[in-house]
């Protein structure tokens, strides 16, 4: 069967089988996106036909959607000084010295763990060769014993119940056994008896959310000496009157406790102003903003004009991070219905397209760890107060929609956002790693075929929700972070997976692989790891289009 024929039974079979895959990504206003048909169209020269009659042949552009469109972030206030911040850059040198510390310390954490690691077999070893060798002493004696005792064993299998230290009690097969067994098949079944309880053990089921090892995501280990200093230097730095919001993007970098990450994101949002006396009256005037847009556009969801888009909502929540009990709890999909459908109806230009569910999911999570102490993924919502709730509702549509703000390219018609995003990532793919690239392009593996989840999703379909949690907090931090600094994380992560790419030798294994990476078990660490690669990408490239470009 001919390559194309083999890709179109792999889009066949795993496309509706895969949650999150390309065909699922799209929203009712969209329809599904053909990446096959698109890149053929493209290599024929052609441009693809347009989705449906009714839209315009030139797609509106970002530029224009913004001049004339009402949006959901009232302008005035503290915004123009929050642009100002947010338009100057990080200090290089901080970050890159923090980069480079974490390539290092990581570095240095993996050799150490390899000499433990060594130092335990060696032991190990020899602990088994000890007792096997005390084992056959023991036996030799009881043999000895036995015959001076006159004591024959029958040629017939006898059993005992002994107590062994790989049995746990069991009833396992007596020594007196030697006539039918030589004693070289006693001696190796212990030795794979040993090898057998020497075999590292499966490693617990970490949550979803957190793991507790992850100080700065959940739960509540003794913190460390240098992680307690962080969270002071926090606590200092948000305690005085006016937030140094420079100063908090630099600290926030590296990750941000989760005892301070509540406030951190709405001052690095821009949903807090940086003077602290009137915080309290600009989240007022928001709260009450949001419930108003609530009772003045809610119950029209089931208009013939927005029951669709209501609809693929309605169907999108209950996939939304479906192991994680907190969100199939019908009063956390009823919030995030009534938060999508607001949004969707106040920006008409994109409306809802499949994937903005998952961007509400961090900033809800991280608002409730303002109101408990416990792990959220099982927490119970209804047992917080309304007011409680309410608060934690309208916070997370505020900030969803500053983030949208920035990256609404990438949901418009057409999202070409999306597709330029894509297109960079090949090209500096090409740059960093010229043996994956040509990999994947002899494969006839199109970046666009699992790059435009990463792009769409933030890389939320990717990795762990307790990592995104980690992963926002720098690119809340880094200028641009989620418009263009994801970019060079996506590229670092990409190259991160280099050897398993370059083993697989087909389509098929690769579109599987890259559907599928294997971070369940990712925390801190290696986010900071691939955060440190992403910065020296960008600092490497960014600034230098003549390396970026062949």
């Amino acid at each position: 069967m001919s390559s194309d024929g083999n890709k179109k039974q792999f889009w066949k079979r795993n496309a509706a089988k895969v949650p999150g895959s390309i065909q699922h990504v799209y929203g009712a206003q969209h329809p599904p996106f053909d990446p096959l048909l698109h890149a053929n169209l493209i290599k024929a020269g052609n441009k693809p036909p347009p989705a449906t009659p009714g839209k315009p042949k030139k797609a509106t552009t970002f530029q224009e959607f913004e001049s004339i469109t009402s949006d959901a972030w009232d302008v005035g206030d503290d915004d123009d000084e929050l642009l100002a911040m947010a338009a100057q850059n990080l200090n290089i040198e901080v970050v890159m010295e923090t980069a480079n510390k974490v390539i290092e310390n990581h570095s240095k954490q993996q050799e150490r763990q390899r000499l433990d690691d060594a130092t335990e077999l060696d032991q190990r070893e020899e602990d088994t060769q000890e007792e096997a060798a005390e084992d056959e002493e023991e036996d030799e004696e009881e043999e000895e014993d036995r015959v001076e005792e006159g004591d024959v064993t029958s040629p017939e299998v006898s059993f005992a119940s002994q107590s062994s230290p790989y049995t746990d009690s069991r009833l396992v097969k007596s020594h007196s056994e030697a006539p039918i067994g030589s004693p070289k098949d006693a001696a190796g079944e212990r030795a794979a008896l040993h090898r057998q309880r020497s075999l590292p053990h499966r490693p617990p089921v970490i949550p979803l959310v957190a793991r507790m090892a992850d100080q700065n995501t959940s739960g509540t280990p003794a913190m460390t000496e240098r992680e307690a200093s962080r969270l002071d230097k926090f606590k200092q730095l948000l305690a005085g009157p006016n937030t140094d919001l420079e100063e908090l993007r630099k600290l926030s970098w590296s990750g941000i406790p989760r005892q301070v990450r509540p406030i951190a994101w709405k001052l690095l949002s821009g949903y807090l102003p940086a003077n602290a006396e009137r915080r309290e009256s600009v989240l007022q005037r928001k709260r009450q903003e949001y419930f108003g847009f609530i009772q003045q556009y809610y119950d029209s969801r089931n208009d013939e004009h927005h029951q669709d888009t209501y609809r693929q909502i309605h169907i999108d929540i209950p996939r939304t991070n479906p192991l994680i009990p907190l969100f199939q709890q019908a009063s956390v999909q009823e919030i995030f219905e009534r938060i999508l459908f607001i949004w969707a109806i106040r920006h008409p230009a994109s409306g809802y397209v499949q994937g903005i569910n998952d961007l509400v999911t961090p900033f809800f999570v991280v608002y409730v760890f303002e109101y408990i102490e416990e792990e959220v993924e099982n927490f119970d919502v209804s047992s917080l107060q309304e007011e409680a709730l309410r608060n934690i509702e309208a916070d997370s549509f505020w900030c969803m929609s500053k983030l949208l703000d920035g990256i609404q390219d990438n949901y418009t018609f057409a999202q070409p956002g999306i597709q330029r995003k894509v297109k960079a990532l090949e090209e500096l793919v090409s740059r960093i790693d010229e043996s994956v690239h040509r990999h994947m392009h002899q494969y006839e593996v199109e970046y666009l075929q699992f790059a435009f989840r990463w792009m769409n999703n933030l890389l939320m379909r990717e990795l762990p929700l307790r990592c995104t949690i980690r992963l926002w907090d720098t690119y809340q931090a880094e200028p641009e972070g989620f418009s263009h600094f994801h970019l060079y994380v996506c590229a670092a992560f990409l190259v991160r997976w280099r050897k398993e790419i370059l083993e697989e030798r087909d389509f098929q294994g690769l579109m599987i692989l890259l559907q599928n990476l294997p971070t369940m078990h990712w925390g801190n660490e290696e986010v900071s790891v691939l955060l440190a690669e992403a910065y020296r990408l960008k600092f490497a490239f960014a600034d230098a289009p003549n390396h970026y470009k062949r």
